[in-house]
């Protein structure tokens, strides 16, 4: 008996989909003729362009986005103390990607993985659960602040994760830990994927595309309803097919997901209030059904002094049901407020308190939780000050306390230090505490083979911990040159794993915190301008996990209910804006192999031609994972399938 199994009806698999074993890599003449093709791109048009003409922005303008999930306030890029990449808006509209994870690889600081036709994990500086990936927990991911993790497993439900692209302003993803601000489970990193407000998005899109595997459609109109009143309305429908087993046999995971949402801006003079909302459900092969709603409502309030005073308050409502038998709903209340301002010029203070209250309803089967039903509390208070030293050195200094359901009060502490020991260049550490909270998982999780109870959780299971060292730097080496080097020591405590009932008795096993780990590395990314024309991004990261189950344990399940992480990664993307509209896109990685269990490491190709017939119309061909037929990224039992070759026509129309 595996836990996987047991735990496959709350993550979202399925346990009716065989796994697929890995098949040969893809042709030579492939991968040559691919790579031929962008050598041999015709430089007539591209020499025509210049700078001013390039859409997009400079490499030094790319050093002054302005981020906020730092800090949880306004600040350049090239000024914060974190490992942050951001993606920008033309980056995701020019790779093609239409699913969140897919345009999560484009950051260079994450491992993306897919599973299946619908299961994706997304991981930074690794523990992605290969026993059940879908129970990766240690990345919190928000929706312009609203934090989209499950409460019921501490992990993301990525095929419930549906944004718009052309909605989606950028995606600032921090790797490190970001519990002072952002609480428990910012564990190895934070997803802050920021909307366009309603204004930037006026007028109407229809998108069309269809490929090998994927059709998709989508219209969107925004339009004004006074001066400072605007609006947007949208409507999606999503269908893919089932992929492939290695013999030739479907793997029965086809899915489509209908949805569609709204959002509502008013600006008046000093405030910014947004309302918004969505609406989508996915039927998944072979019996999966979801549904997600969720609406939120931000108020944001400037006062002459400076400072500043938010309010975010949303509701969040999910509901899944696999081909097991189980099913569940969580509802989720949240409301937080934060202030912002400064004392004598040289301290910019942000504090902040939160109320979230959940409550989830499982249809126990031989899956169950106990009790199957429950409302639960999570109340925070947050502080943080950012010391200016000098013109060029400050020191930052905060803390979380969080009153959580299973755990009682926890401490989130952190200290970084920026110096900019000149104007081009950062340098920056830190030391922080993180935390993953106990879930319902993790303490009620009951499952029955017949009449023998067979798998626990604990109300003892206490949280996982992280104390965290970070170096880094961030410099602009020329206007065409850039590059950030981070690295990393990571110290687990308590981490998760899976004891027997007791000395003399094997079942019902449990889950415990008999696991210890320490984790270190390194992520390299940089950006160069070639030419006017022509950009490209590279990224490196290599991470080295040192896992150990602590005196008394008996190990149940080994290291791969625990992480299952490459060693390294490497990518390159080119972007070249070529003359008459026509842009092209090119996004080369390499992913080294995994270890628990083994699977060969791959090199993969995406690639994407638009182009901008008229101001109206835009046309492109995309193609992914070009390299090779077929290859797996991940072993999940009962769920991995191998990854296609697939095209993609997609036709934009503006009116």
């Amino acid at each position: 008996m595996r836990a996987a199994s047991a735990l496959q009806a709350v993550s979202g698999g399925s346990a009716s989909r065989p796994t697929c074993a890995a098949t040969p890599s893809g042709r030579g003449r492939w991968r040559t003729a691919i790579l031929a093709a962008f050598a041999l791109v015709p430089t007539a048009y591209a020499k025509a362009q210049s700078l001013a003409e390039l859409r997009g922005l400079s490499i030094a303008q790319l050093g002054q986005i302005t981020v906020t999930s730092v800090a949880r306030s306004p600040e350049p890029l090239n000024e914060a103390p974190a490992a942050i990449y951001v993606i920008t808006h033309q980056q995701i509209m020019q790779s093609g990607f239409t699913t969140i994870p897919d345009i999560l690889r484009l950051a260079p600081n994450l491992n993306v993985v897919q599973i299946s036709s619908f299961d994706w994990q997304v991981t930074a500086r690794g523990f992605n659960v290969s026993d059940n990936a879908s129970m990766s927990n240690k990345l919190l991911v928000l929706v312009d602040g609203r934090s989209v993790y499950s409460p019921m497993f501490g992990g993301v439900y990525w095929d419930m994760l549906d944004v718009l692209p052309e909605d989606i302003d950028r995606i600032e993803v921090i790797s490190g830990p970001g519990a002072t601000l952002w609480g428990a489970n910012a564990v190895n990193g934070v997803i802050n994927i920021i909307t366009r407000p309603s204004s930037a998005t006026q007028g109407g899109v229809l998108t069309l595309g269809a490929g090998n595997y994927a059709r998709d459609a989508s219209v969107q109109y925004g339009g004004r309803l006074g001066p400072d009143l605007t609006y947007r309305v949208h409507g999606e429908f999503s269908d893919f097919s089932s992929y492939q087993l290695s013999t030739g046999a479907s793997a029965k995971d086809a899915w489509s997901q209908p949805g569609g949402g709204f959002r509502v801006d008013w600006t008046p003079p000093g405030d910014t209030v947004s309302v918004q909302g969505d609406l989508a459900t996915e039927t998944e092969g072979p019996d999966g059904f979801n549904r997600e709603s969720d609406a939120a409502v931000s108020w944001h309030h400037r006062f002459d002094d400076g400072s500043s005073l938010q309010v975010l308050t949303y509701y969040d409502s999910a509901t899944r049901s696999v081909d097991s038998g189980s099913a569940f709903t969580v509802d989720t209340y949240d409301i937080e407020v934060q202030h912002n301002f400064k004392i004598a010029g040289w301290n910019n203070i942000v504090w902040g308190a939160g109320e979230r209250n959940f409550n989830y309803v499982f249809q126990n089967t031989a899956l169950a939780l106990e009790p199957p039903r429950q409302r639960l509390n999570l109340a925070n208070l947050y502080g943080q000050d950012t010391i200016s030293l000098s013109r060029t050195l400050k020191v930052t200094v905060g803390m979380k306390l969080e009153d959580e359901p299973y755990a009682g009060l926890q401490a989130m502490p952190s200290v970084r230090v920026g110096w900019k020991v000149a104007p081009s260049t950062l340098l920056w550490g830190a030391i922080s505490r993180a935390v993953r909270s106990p879930t319902p998982v993790d303490t009620n999780l009951r499952e029955y083979a017949g009449p023998v109870d067979t798998l626990n959780g604990s109300t003892s299971f206490r949280p996982e911990t992280l104390t965290a060292y970070e170096l880094g730097t961030r410099v602009q080496i020329s206007r065409r040159a850039s590059v950030s080097v981070s690295g990393y020591y990571d110290v687990y405590d308590d981490l998760r794993s899976i004891e027997p009932a007791s000395a003399t008795s094997l079942l019902p096993i449990r889950f415990g915190n008999r696991m210890a780990a320490t984790v270190y590395g390194i992520e390299v990314w940089g950006n160069y301008q070639v030419t006017d024309w022509w950009r490209l991004t590279g990224g490196f990261t290599a991470l080295h996990e040192d896992l150990r189950f602590l005196p008394g344990s008996l190990s149940l399940l080994g290291l791969a209910f625990v992480a299952d992480d490459p060693g390294h990664q490497a990518s390159l993307q080119s972007l070249m804006t070529l003359g008459h509209g026509v842009n092209v896109f090119a996004d080369l990685r390499e992913v080294g192999s995994l270890p628990h269990p083994v699977v060969a490491g791959y090199v993969e190709l995406d690639a994407r031609i638009g182009w901008d017939v008229t101001k109206r119309l835009q046309l492109s061909l995309a193609g992914y994972n070009l390299l090779h037929a077929n290859h797996l990224e991940f072993i999940e039992p009962g769920v991995s399938t191998e990854v296609p070759r697939s095209v993609f026509v997609q036709a934009r129309i503006r009116f």
